[in-house]
């Protein structure tokens, strides 16, 4: 049952990429991430209240505890580099292609073990040396494909936004690794209802203050804002897949190489479904590029039995 809400969570990441491209094609971008923080915060409202009030137990999956300063200090530096990502995320969406987008997305475990590497003195072994160099390759092929659209990957500011933000996920990453590790293991021991709620709080208010003093004031300057639904849907498939996800590792034999790796595979989602509804080009040459992001994955895996 478990493989079931991962691949559920996949396919829920995958629609995710989907609406905020159609949200973001044409429009403002920091209002769109700041409806995206608004809406994430009040989904997870309820679950704060309810863990307030006692009515969720504190051993619950659903359970956030907010553990004073201490707690919310480790926290509000999480928000900063997530919301860094979603920043340079958002940004490169916009402009470009999510055929090309999505494959290097994927990339982020890559770049997770090889922050573990350098970080916590993490040894790679043969596999996930293999992993690591299937990535380099795909990303080779991924610009020689982008140069077919007229995008240079050398020199181009949204294509350095993407690697940007795959890079400040991939060290988010790793800072989960530190926040949910047990205290005797080095660790904060936080769980990770109460790492989702909160850091959606602090965006909010960061993002609060970026609209009213950067974007409002120069918004007849700029891309105007327009309202579309599927800027809604944006924080409804985002809290879906990550509850799936955190189900999924809750229950009884769950491994979480398997459900992380399957998770990744929400890129295949959101190719097939950028390439049918926004009618992208070179989809055959991207395929390949995305095949061997997918391989790097597998053996990435394969590592790590």
């Amino acid at each position: 049952m478990w493989l079931a809400f991962a691949f559920l969570s996949a396919a829920l990441l995958g629609c995710y990429d989907v609406f905020k491209k159609r949200s973001l094609n044409g429009n403002a971008v920091i209002p769109v991430l700041f409806l995206n923080t608004l809406f994430c915060s009040l989904i997870f409202l309820p679950f704060v209240f309810l863990s307030a009030t006692g009515a969720i137990p504190t051993a619950h999956l659903l359970h956030s505890d907010f553990g004073g300063w201490e707690v919310q200090k480790f926290i509000v530096l999480k928000s900063c580099i997530v919301l860094g990502s979603w920043l340079c995320g958002y940004f490169g969406m916009k402009h470009l292609p999510l055929t090309l987008v999505g494959p290097i997305n994927a990339t982020r475990p890559i770049m997770v073990l090889l922050g573990a590497m350098f970080v916590f003195g993490e040894q790679l072994n043969l596999y996930q040396w293999i992993g690591v160099t299937l990535a380099v390759v795909s990303f080779f092929l991924l610009s020689r494909s982008g140069k077919k659209e007229g995008i240079d990957f050398k020199h181009n500011r949204w294509v350095a936004m993407i690697v940007a933000a795959a890079i400040l996920g991939a060290i988010s990453g790793l800072y989960d690794k530190y926040l949910m590790a047990p205290p005797e293991n080095g660790g904060v021991g936080l769980q990770p209802m109460t790492v989702q709620s909160y850091y959606n709080f602090y965006q909010l208010l960061m993002m609060s203050a970026m609209v009213l003093c950067l974007w409002y004031p120069t918004r007849h300057r700029t891309t105007p804002f327009r309202w579309r639904w599927s800027v809604i849907w944006i924080s409804v498939f985002l809290s879906m897949a990550d509850f799936a996800y955190f189900y999924a590792l809750s229950m009884d034999g769950a491994m979480v190489s398997i459900v992380s790796m399957v998770r990744r595979g929400s890129v295949v989602v959101s190719f097939l479904l950028g390439a049918y509804l926004f009618h992208e080009k070179n989809l055959r040459s991207k395929a390949v590029d995305l095949l061997l992001v997918l391989l790097g994955l597998l053996f990435l895996y394969l590592g790590s039995q």
